[in-house]
């Protein structure tokens, strides 16, 4: 089984920066190769958990409208770790944010991370 550990999350003023950090242990089945697609969902107080950003191990990069222009997602194929970079924070980004990996028809999701906007 895959296993997902998130960092960085924390307190930010307005207009502040973050990186958040996710890291994959573990496998599916016998496979060696690296998870196809990681990627960062949040949920924030009283909402639905949304989809952020996603990456694919060849590279293949899709964001949502939240964070296109701020965020910034990436990822080291060779440490199964997938990051997200959180620029010009507001307030509406205060979530808990949570890493999933999916591959092969497997889906992992991490523990979360808090993220909290505020003056």
């Amino acid at each position: 089984q895959v296993q997902l550990v998130e960092s960085g999350g924390g307190l930010v003023q307005p207009g502040g920066s973050l990186r958040l950090s996710c890291e994959a242990s573990g496998t599916w089945g016998s496979t060696t190769s690296s998870i196809y697609w990681m990627g960062w969902h949040r949920q924030a107080p009283g909402k639905e958990r949304e989809l952020v950003a996603g990456i694919t191990n060849f590279g293949s990069i899709k964001y949502e409208d939240p964070a296109k222009g701020r965020f910034t997602i990436s990822r080291d194929n060779d440490k199964n770790t997938v990051y997200l970079q959180l620029n010009d924070l507001n307030i509406e980004d205060t979530a808990v944010y949570y890493c999933k990996a999916a591959d092969r028809g497997n889906v992992a999701w991490g523990q979360g991370t808090q993220v909290t906007v505020s003056s």
